[in-house]
């Protein structure tokens, strides 16, 4: 009796999961999100034939767009998101548009948007654009009009925040578990932020159902990790790279980022719970069933950058059912699902205190034993370019200016952070190969610059813009350039965007007055900064970045010796690297015979169960890759209209097997694109 009533339960639990065998029903290939697929058209022996079967042109491209999308395929239709933001539905087989959903409405857009996909269940599709998270028939692409108010949710609302004070989206598609649908959210990284919670919506109706406070209130567990009234004020603790379900257990998974600010933390004194935290949650009631945090009050950036991944491996010859979690830093930790217990030792050490006015960084950090990081950690002299002599001096140069230790608090000096702050692994995340237990993980080698500077200008485009779009207004890593706005956008669309936010930049209209508001559009258009800072800036902080970017070398390559990127197979059953490879090429670089350096990465890989590793995923040489899964040999490539900064698809169409990927290009100065490009044998 027991053991039907748990199979019902389970069978209830994934009632929303849909798709056949040859389908590729939720992001991540499956509930586990193990980017995992047993299809076996496509060989090691004929992968070489591939060609292009069909190409979508969103023509959604701007300068600077990205698209990311993993799509999802069921019943032979394909779903995916565009730069833009469109939602649409295009037959499999053939790449025809069956349908298109604009959220905007023909509206001028703010800017970039960085979006992963969308879920299908039942006669829906579900997903978001900037605050509202949409419920469209699956059939026709309309909004559901019983789904929240005519089909939106406003996802601003449930924070316990006033909403005018609130900017959230989501980058990263949810998960369903019943009748629930649960998110993490995008939030800004700079102050005023706000609180990532982790939430369930009904998805039915769009009602909130439950919620989970990353960032706990009085009473809760991991309050007394933060200052008094940070569940007021403080922001991040979000799983912006999406939550994984455990459907038959009932668990949901969830990696969260850092604490908003990011580089200097007087504001939010104590460890941070459930920042940089890998969640396990009861996925009916939202409840906290065990964490670990693998970040103490976290000055880095080193948020988990990618979901959960759920696997089962094999430890002291018993099977364990676990979940698997990749870092930024190079590191892989790996849990019993139920009980949150370490597979392998964990050890925690001391780190360097803090010598800044008001910080206090946390006195030790956890540094597991095994498996061995997937990426070079401690930046040493020996590790600089030498490309050539005076690319070697320009890095020796910076290297002894800055500090470098990998727990090395910021300091006024500056700091290389490194591994950087987009990895080791990015959010494309793991594959996961059940039958031998190898995860595959892309990796990047790549510094950033960090420097911090007193608030003493008492400029308000210093206190509340340069830390993301710097002293010079040239952009960095996740804010465009401010250089010429006012010929991009009109004094409305700025004022818009300055007081409700956008993306991963906060909203300031609760935070500045109408002045302040009016002055920083005015700083933008003419150029003169008159507002005073403390008297406009509740969020005031002693410190302020002065934006962070990549480190390179004069000729624009990283500063550092190869490989800049890797492509790894790392053994979770004995916690050892099976093979490791330099993945990606600058051009450039290869037409002088400079082969097989690496670049950075974005987007994950799929594994095959007949031995094939796909991915595409490399920033400048625009490729599309097959590999032997046991050795790492390269068995295929192809060229792409732009880089494919997302992870692909495998899927069944017509009875014939396909592997799509989104080529949306854009990250790091590269040119963007709005191609979907399916792939299939003659």
């Amino acid at each position: 009796m027991t053991s039907r009533i748990s199979a019902a339960l389970a069978v209830l639990a994934c009632m929303a999961c849909q798709g056949g065998p040859g389908d590729w029903p939720v992001a991540g290939g499956d509930t586990n999100n193990t980017h995992y697929s047993t299809l076996g058209q496509i060989t090691p022996a004929n992968v070489a034939h591939l060609q292009v079967a069909w190409t979508y042109e969103t023509k959604d491209e701007f300068p600077g767009s990205e698209m990311q999308s993993n799509p999802i395929v069921i019943d032979g239709v394909l779903y995916a998101t565009s730069p833009k933001m469109r939602a649409f539905a295009l037959d499999a087989a053939t790449g025809r548009e069956l349908w298109s959903f604009d959220p905007a409405q023909g509206s001028p857009l703010p800017g970039r948007f960085r979006h992963r996909g969308v879920v299908v269940t039942g006669d829906r599709v579900l997903f978001n654009y900037r605050h509202r998270l949409w419920a469209l028939d699956r059939k026709t692409g309309k909004p559901i009009p019983s789904f929240g108010v005519d089909g939106m949710v406003d996802l601003r609302e449930g924070l316990d925040r006033p909403v005018e004070t609130v900017s959230v989206n989501a980058s990263s598609p949810g998960v369903v578990f019943g009748d629930l649908l649960i998110i993490g959210s995008t939030v800004p990284e700079a102050l005023p932020s706000t609180p990532g919670h982790i939430r369930a919506y009904d998805i039915r109706t769009g009602n909130l159902r439950w919620v989970f406070h990353t960032i706990p209130h009085p009473g809760e567990f991991g309050y007394d990790t933060w200052s008094p009234d940070a569940y007021k004020v403080s922001g991040g603790a979000n799983a912006w790279s999406g939550v994984t379900v455990d459907v038959r257990r009932g668990i949901v998974f969830a990696a969260t980022g850092s604490a908003s600010f990011d580089f200097y933390g007087a504001n939010r004194i104590g460890d941070n719970l459930f920042a940089n935290t890998l969640l396990a949650l009861d996925a009916r009631t939202g409840k906290r069933l065990w964490h670990f945090q693998a970040v103490r009050h976290d000055l880095w950036d080193w948020d988990f950058p990618a979901s959960p991944t759920l696997v089962t491996v094999t430890r002291n010859g018993q099977r364990v059912e676990a979940v698997a979690q990749i870092t930024k830093t190079g590191y892989v930790y790996l849990f019993d699902r139920v009980t949150g217990e370490s597979l392998f030792p964990i050890a925690y050490r001391k780190v360097p205190p803090s010598d800044l006015e008001g910080e206090q960084a946390a006195d030790s950090q956890p540094f597991p034993t095994l498996p061995p990081p997937f990426t070079r950690q401690h930046l040493t002299e020996d590790m600089l370019t030498r490309r050539t002599p005076e690319a070697h001096a320009a890095a020796l140069a910076d290297f002894r200016r800055y500090r470098s230790g990998m727990y090395d608090p910021p300091v006024l000096e500056g700091n290389i952070i490194f591994p950087g702050v987009d990895g080791g692994g990015e959010w494309g995340g793991p594959a996961f190969d059940p039958e031998t237990g190898l995860l595959y993980v892309n990796s990047n080698e790549m510094p950033w610059l960090q420097r911090l500077v007193p608030r003493s200008d008492r400029s308000l485009y210093g206190s509340q813009c340069a830390s993301c779009h710097g002293d010079d207004q040239r952009g960095s890593r996740d804010a465009p350039s401010l250089v010429g706005v006012a010929s991009r956008r009109t004094r409305e669309q700025l004022l818009q965007v300055i007081g409700q936010g956008t993306g991963r930049m906060p909203g300031f209209a609760a935070s500045l007055d109408n002045n302040a508001v009016n002055a920083l559009a005015d700083f933008l258009i003419s150029g003169r900064d008159i507002a005073d800072t403390a008297s406009n800036n509740p969020n005031f902080l002693k410190y302020r970045s002065t934006g962070l970017k990549i480190w390179l070398d004069p000729d624009g390559y990283p500063p550092i010796t190869p490989p800049w990127g890797t492509l790894n197979a790392i053994d979770l059953n004995q916690g050892e690297i099976r093979w490791s490879i330099p993945f990606g090429e600058y051009p450039k670089l290869a037409a002088q015979g400079i082969t097989n350096t690496g670049t950075d990465s974005y987007g994950g890989p799929v594994v095959t169960a007949n031995g094939l590793l796909f991915i595409a995923a490399t920033t400048y040489d625009n490729k599309f890759r097959a590999f032997d899964k046991k050795t790492g040999a390269l068995l295929w490539e192809a060229s792409l209209p732009a880089a494919g900064n997302a992870t692909p698809s495998l899927y069944l169409a017509n009875g014939k097997q396909y592997v799509v990927i989104a080529c949306g290009g854009g990250k790091n100065d590269a040119p963007s694109g709005g191609t979907y490009v399916a792939f299939a044998l003659p």
